[in-house]
């Protein structure tokens, strides 16, 4: 599968990728809904299902997202492909910071902080870069909103 990962991320860096991508969220989302977070993201990334309380509904909200690991616990980045507004699940962390991740079929239940100090920011956008290099293109596609970065971490 390295292949796989190593197209797509050529592929990544042309500005049809991100409509490309963003097109296929629904397969992704449906993917892991059946699979239990097995399959995500196409196997392009290490992928999660986090699963949010919508902050107007109440109900609860999948999404596949790609993470790192920090410790135990998970960074995870609002870019939405890039588009001038965040992903819908930014917004319910940030009213509703208790969540659900999905990994390999486990759900761990988490709580969302996100990420304000600039050093560790820093940190974080580095390494998510090296490993997708695409992360570049949405942030100056997303034009002037910040990119929001979570860290997800375990509760008992």
């Amino acid at each position: 599968m390295r292949w796989w990962r190593t197209i797509c991320a050529r592929m990544s860096r042309r500005p049809w990728f991100t409509r490309f991508a963003a097109a296929a969220v629904p397969l992704d989302r449906l993917a892991g809904r059946v699979t239990r977070g097995r399959v995500v993201a196409l196997g392009m990334l290490p992928s999660l299902l986090l699963t949010t309380t919508g902050r107007r509904t109440g109900r609860p909200r999948r999404n596949p997202i790609s993470y790192l690991r920090d410790g135990d616990a998970f960074v995870v980045v609002g870019t939405n492909w890039g588009r001038p507004s965040p992903p819908g699940w930014v917004f319910n962390l940030r009213a509703t910071p208790v969540a659900i991740v999905t990994v390999r079929g486990a759900d761990l239940a988490v709580r969302a902080e996100e990420v304000t100090d600039r050093a560790e920011y820093d940190r974080f956008w580095s390494a998510i870069v090296a490993r997708w290099p695409a992360y570049r293109t949405y942030l100056a596609t997303a034009g002037d909103r910040p990119i929001r970065i979570f860290r997800l971490i375990p509760v008992s």
